[in-house]
């Protein structure tokens, strides 16, 4: 089953750990416009690897990456490790502070097929072969992906509290969220680590698109290196954590379409053949709507907004090929019928369209709306843990940008090199 190793990051000069807070970024596909113009001002931020810039972006990340370890900007761990992460949170509301639990190390790149690693949603084609260019060309890792595993025993979260007593980093991110991280590099507890997780699947909660260009890359490089016995092109940075006693909080992502061709008039009447449509008084309180029955959505489209709801029965006259787990899901309905049905583009072809966006904030939702950009949102509620456990056993997969997972793993807390040099070690000691 899934098959970790510890790692040898590249980290920040120690001298640079007062300035983490302004080092680090978020993940490429969440960082909005007006913080990457923020995070670019800053030469050492990470968003220089992740999300590089200009005419050759992925060149331009490598002549940086080579500058900094020239220049002593990042170091390397001389010995591998794994790096305890906790992330310590509040939602909307809340006075009680939680703590997501997890530990960041390499796992192998195993192709969907092997049934090791479990996805849940579609990726968008474009931003997977960004992602292989990107890791072809600097051969470094800048972000874990976030893998979910499931160990009721909860074997590993005694050495991880351990662990994290003595932190390498404390700071506050974006979010709001206080992230702090350890290091475990005792041979017999990372022995423990590995053994536990060799009998484990994991599920991908966040990074489709990263892991995706990892398995691309691999499949490119292999045959290369007959003579290493750990490769550094089959690894993959991940952030796992334990689905048994932690917090983990999913939030929904809303849908923006734009070029509606078609009346306002027109689209609430054929809306009206699928949903019952109930006028919403004021558009700007369904942010915080409590959506307790199924397949129920918010619609704001120009002034007005409107509650929508599948009508009953409905639900019998599509998708009846796929199994249960999919079929009911809120966003499987929504993308069948409002978008594929209702608009006309097939389910296929969404993941590429340039008319559907998604956005988890809502008051960018309504802004993008009033401001006439866009046509109309769509305002969904967020998924349970266990609807995510049901699609990934099933085999079956969402459709994109189905989950967000919170808080979101951070960028620039370390770096994971696979170039081979770099990669090598005798990991097979972790095994004996």
């Amino acid at each position: 089953m899934a098959e970790i190793l510890p790692l040898k990051a590249w980290r920040y000069a120690e001298s640079l750990t007062p300035k983490m807070e302004e080092l680090t970024a978020p993940l490429f596909d969440v960082v909005s416009a007006r913080q990457r113009q923020l995070l670019y001002e800053n030469p050492l931020n990470s968003i220089h690897l992740s999300v590089p810039t200009g005419e050759d972006p992925a060149q331009n990340a490598l002549e940086t990456l080579i500058k900094w370890k020239s220049t002593h900007i990042i170091q390397q761990d001389i010995q591998p490790g794994i790096y305890v992460y906790y992330q310590y949170f509040r939602l909307p509301g809340e006075h009680d502070e939680r703590c997501r639990k997890g530990f960041i190390a390499q796992i192998k790149a195993y192709d969907w097929s092997d049934q090791v690693i479990l996805r849940h949603e579609n990726t968008i084609s474009s931003a997977v072969n960004d992602r292989i260019e990107l890791l072809r060309k600097t051969q470094i890792q800048a972000s874990p992906t976030h893998g979910l595993y499931e160990d009721c025993d909860e074997q590993l979260e005694h050495y991880m509290d351990e662990a994290i007593l003595n932190p390498l980093y404390e700071l506050e991110d974006y979010q709001g969220v206080r992230e702090v991280m350890g290091l475990i590099q005792d041979p017999e507890v990372i022995s423990h680590f590995l053994r536990v997780l060799k009998d484990k699947q994991v599920i991908l909660a966040d990074g489709h698109h990263r892991l995706e260009g990892a398995i691309a890359y691999r499949k490119a490089m292999q045959g290369t290196l007959p003579e290493a016995t750990w490769k550094g092109y089959e690894y993959h940075l991940m952030y796992l954590t334990n689905t048994s006693g932690n917090h983990l909080k999913i939030l929904p992502t809303h849908r923006l379409f734009y070029g509606l061709e078609m009346t306002q008039e027109l689209f609430l009447t054929k809306i009206q053949d699928w949903f019952e449509v109930k006028k919403f008084a004021d558009p700007e309180e369904l942010g915080t709507y409590a959506f307790h029955k199924q397949h129920t959505f918010g619609l704001v489209m120009g002034e007005e907004s409107y509650m929508l709801k599948l009508k009953s029965g409905k639900i019998n006259e599509f998708n009846q090929q796929l199994p249960e787990s999919i079929r009911v899901l809120d966003l499987a309905v929504l993308h069948e019928v409002l978008f594929d049905r209702i608009i006309g583009i097939p389910v296929a072809d969404q993941r590429n369209s340039d008319q559907l966006t998604y956005e988890r904030n809502f008051s960018r939702c309504i802004q993008e709306v009033r401001s006439g950009k866009a046509s109309f949102a769509v305002i969904t509620r967020e998924l349970e843990m266990e609807q995510v456990l049901e699609v990934c056993r099933s085999g079956q997969v969402m459709p994109q940008k189905s989950t967000y997972f919170y808080p979101k793993a951070l960028g620039g807390l370390l770096f994971a090199s696979i170039k081979q040099d770099e990669f090598d070690y005798d990991y097979g000691s972790f095994f004996k």
